[in-house]
């Protein structure tokens, strides 16, 4: 939790607090903050504009890292894949260490600030890596071989400006997403239903940002130069760190506790590891959520000394019941984490020019993600929630697992829709026998690619928002940053997932014959790939529902999530 942001973590000495004022939440000055004048939409869509132009410079650099990385770089497209891959991994994991020292030491506010500063560096780097003659690669003709390539110096000074803006990610992310949703009280039922509305127009206005910056800035990059498309996003990055500033004096900040929720969490586990080490079957029972406060703890199972309280114990309990729905989720991750990398590579084969003169860029088709999410918001939360409101009788009209679980459905119909243009667009090549001609065009318009991308749009308004809110819901109370990184951390993981998968198949393809991604991607076949991870899926949906159905909600204090406690609550 935050404390105030410029005044020490301990509680201040203020006048007492007016029945106005709410408990544990202070101001900018460290008093207690007014309900009136602080928090709720005025101070959240300062956040929410600061989340966009982050998004705006973290796309800027992911969205055409893979057209980087084969280009300027000469990666392979097997290498460059992985390449991508492995560093949204890095980037989606990192969130994990910001969320510590968010929670543990500095709060939310610090942990932003300097993480916006550390992606300025970041970008700053990045940008003179494309500017200065000795850092930027040689230009070159291709018939020059391997004397084109970048030197190791260059390559390595790329990388090192590359994992700062991961870094920077790691410690933004986690913490301004929570940061927001702190703005909103959830014991006030007004305040409650502004929050989980909040999280789905803050992610409508990240994919307004993207697709702004994808169409904007791979455009640049492909036609313009690098230098000015990675100086944008460092651009950009400065705006959002002035505009976070101008909103303190409105923020709401909760303060640390004084014993870090990490080390008191942690001490629980290894209580509960070792008495479950020792002999106690009925410590399962103690793991699996009840209904029941309290129900299914032995507080005398524990050594005198290190006995947690039952607080703590709910606590570790809380984190433990999130992993079977963090891990069941983590196939639909590595699906996603296609529409950067071979997506791309797909699109670049295609016929991408409107007019006698404009070329599309291949990244900017990612757009279509981002377009079909900023128009099917609305239709979820203003649509959707009120008409099955009425049948299911929730506020929030279906569940937050149900949520997600729609979503795995829709990235299902997606991947198997990737797998079936790619036959035709494999088809189309041979059919006009350009399979050895990689460079020429196919007479197959870009537009086939648009439904894939405009269905994972659709499954990110189910399963991405419903995982922000869910883990940020699901988690204790002090851990809120610390459940938006493990959300992070399905698409983290997914990621590294992805990147060892095409190795492994790389390799093993590659033995028996061409490579199912093959440089050449006319010889490719991308399509088994995209079958394999249509099987994949569906077999991560079921053990989604088997763990989803079970699951029980995290109690609260008000009337809002009442409905919410119960099981069975899945499809």
């Amino acid at each position: 939790m935050d404390s105030s942001p410029l005044l020490p973590f301990s509680p201040p000495s203020s006048p007492s607090i007016s029945a106005v004022a709410l408990v544990g939440v202070v101001d900018h000055r460290g008093l207690p903050a007014s309900r009136s004048s602080s928090g709720q939409w005025t101070a959240a869509l300062f956040i929410i504009g600061v989340e966009i132009a982050e998004r705006f410079a973290y796309w800027g650099i992911s969205s055409n890292l893979i057209t980087y990385l084969t280009g300027p770089l000469q990666q392979s497209t097997a290498a460059a894949a992985a390449g991508v891959n492995t560093w949204l991994g890095v980037a989606m994991m990192l969130p994990l260490a910001g969320a510590l020292i968010a929670d543990s030491y500095l709060g939310r506010y610090r942990t932003i600030l300097l993480a916006s500063l550390l992606y300025i560096l970041g970008l700053g780097l990045l940008t003179l890596s494309a500017v200065l003659p000795s850092l930027r690669q040689p230009k070159c003709s291709i018939h020059d071989g391997n004397a084109c390539g970048p030197n190791h110096f260059q390559i390595g000074f790329f990388y090192l400006a590359l994992y700062l803006v991961a870094l920077a990610q790691g410690g933004h992310k986690p913490c301004t997403q929570a940061f927001g949703a702190d703005q909103f009280d959830e014991n006030d039922p007004g305040e409650s239903f502004s929050r989980s509305s909040f999280f789905n127009w803050w992610y409508c206005g990240l994919c307004l940002s993207t697709t702004v910056t994808i169409i904007l800035l791979s455009y640049v990059q492909d036609n313009i130069g690098w230098a000015l498309g990675f100086g944008i996003p460092f651009t950009a990055m400065g705006l959002a760190l002035v505009l976070f500033l101008l909103g303190t004096d409105k923020y709401r900040f909760y303060q640390l506790e004084g014993e870090s929720p990490f080390l008191r969490i942690g001490k629980s586990l290894v209580a509960l590891v070792k008495r479950w080490m020792v002999s106690s079957p009925a410590l399962i029972g103690s793991l699996t959520p009840t209904s029941d406060e309290g129900a299914g703890i032995d507080h005398n199972m524990f050594v005198k000394d290190e006995a947690p309280d039952g607080i703590q114990i709910e606590e570790a309990k809380g984190v433990v019941r999130l992993v079977p729905i963090w891990a069941s989720c983590l196939i639909y991750a590595v699906v996603v984490a296609q529409s950067s990398t071979f997506f791309t590579k797909q699109g670049s084969t295609l016929n991408r020019r409107i007019g006698s003169n404009f070329l599309v860029p291949p990244a900017a088709l990612q757009s279509f993600i981002s377009i079909s999410t900023f128009v099917f918001i609305p239709i979820y939360d203003q649509i959707l929630v009120p008409v099955s409101r009425k049948f299911s009788r929730i506020p929030t009209g279906i569940t937050q697992l149900q949520r997600i679980g729609f979503g795995m459905i829709v990235s299902l119909i997606s991947i198997a829709i990737s797998a079936l243009v790619e036959a035709r667009r494999l088809k189309t090549a041979k059919y006009y026998g350009l399979i050895d001609q990689p460079k020429s065009t196919i007479p197959m318009s870009l537009l086939w690619l648009a439904p894939q991308y405009i269905f994972y749009g659709i499954a990110e308004v189910f399963t991405v928002v419903g995982l922000q809110e869910f883990f940020y819901d699901q988690v204790p109370d002090a851990l809120r940053s610390l459940g938006l990184a493990l959300y992070l951390s399905i698409f983290g993981i997914g990621n590294f997932i992805s990147s060892f998968l095409i190795a492994v198949i790389d390799e093993a393809t590659s033995k028996s014959g061409e490579s199912w991604f093959y440089d050449n991607l006319n010889r490719a076949h991308l399509d088994y790939f995209y079958w394999l991870l249509a099987g994949l899926s569906a077999v991560g949906l079921i053990i989604y529902l088997y763990f989803a159905r079970s699951y029980v909600y995290k109690k609260k204090q008000n009337f809002f999530t009442r409905n919410l406690t119960s099981s069975g609550d899945i499809m």
